[in-house]
């Protein structure tokens, strides 16, 4: 998603084309409907938007609320007629939650963010892709063409053989499309924008800390399902397992989640339960966040787990 975004960057030549388009109250709106895509390449999108100062943390928030993760997947396989309506009140939530964020925030930025905003230099010119450059490109490639490519191609190899993301077709699909365009832009991109934009702000700045982060996040996720099966909590009465909802929901991993899900498709549970915890969880989606500020991450989950708790006690209460 960071080649992504640095790729567009360029073609709009600059951050401050980029604030046109996500600026203002479209940010809340692209962000949400991000969030709400299954999956969590939506919210990677957002964080890295964020990271470069793009969005506001209203919008990241936003993003977060709106997401279900790989949960959506299941949810519209198990409960298809509510599913839709589901993601849809997680959008409408996550705008509105967004908004008072920065209203209460006054257009404050929080410290850790890494990167002031992206680049656009002179020598990026006003094209990325020309067919007569690419020969020639390819003629003298360098190292770093050399070991991307490799590593991208690599990707999309293990990919289509099944052995990197074999759990569903969406999710290889997904992992596919973004592998395969990564590959297509640092097999055409110009060696500026491979140097510069790509190998010292994407990998070396970003990507190795974000690596070292999600691994640390996934491993302790990893201990506390497996040791103490925070998952498997079912404590008597409707509010305990509200609590117990939005307890499982500040996870940061797709899969424990799911216990909600599956108890409301059998009507075990009620809807304000599986809202609350669909609030307060984000999947992976917030793991890169780790990586670019962990001031933010705190302040983003405790702000869902907030609006999660009120929203499911609201909900509840009101016999929902």
């Amino acid at each position: 998603m960071m080649v992504v975004i640095e790729f567009t960057n360029v073609l709009l030549q600059g951050s401050l084309r980029m604030r046109q388009w996500t600026g203002g109250w479209r940010q809340y709106l692209i962000a949400g409907v991000l969030g709400a895509l299954p999956g969590c390449m939506g919210p990677w999108a957002i964080v890295a938007l964020y990271s470069h100062r793009l969005v506001t943390l209203g919008a990241l928030v936003t993003a977060m609320i709106a997401t279900s993760g790989d949960e959506s997947y299941v949810m519209m396989a198990l409960i298809p007629d509510k599913a839709f309506g589901i993601f849809a009140g997680l959008l409408v939530c996550g705008v509105a939650v967004g908004a008072l964020t920065d209203l209460a925030l006054r257009g404050r930025q929080l410290k850790g963010v890494q990167c002031t905003a992206l680049a656009y230099h002179p020598q990026d010119g006003s094209t990325l892709v020309r067919h007569g450059r690419i020969l020639e490109q390819w003629s003298s490639a360098s190292s770093i063409r050399l070991f991307l490519t490799g590593c991208f191609a690599l990707a999309v190899v293990l990919i289509l053989t099944g052995q990197i993301a074999e759990e569903s077709f969406s999710i290889k699909l997904v992992a596919l499309i973004a592998n395969g365009f990564a590959l297509f832009v640092v097999f055409v991109a110009p060696s500026h924008f491979l140097e510069v934009h790509l190998w010292k702000h994407v990998v070396r700045r970003h990507a190795v800390r974000i690596l070292l982060w999600t691994l640390g996040a996934l491993i302790v996720a990893h201990i506390v399902l497996d040791v103490f099966h925070l998952d498997t909590l079912s404590p008597g009465g409707r509010w305990a397992m509200l609590a117990a909802a939005c307890l499982v929901g500040m996870v940061p991993q797709s899969g424990p989640h799911l216990v909600f899900v599956t108890l409301f498709a059998q009507g075990a549970i009620p809807f304000s339960i599986l809202l609350a915890n669909s609030i307060v969880q984000d999947g992976h989606g917030i793991l890169p966040l780790l990586a670019e500020s962990r001031r933010a991450f705190i302040v983003v989950k405790a702000i869902n787990v907030a609006a999660g708790a009120l929203i499911g006690v609201a909900a509840l209460a009101m016999g929902f």
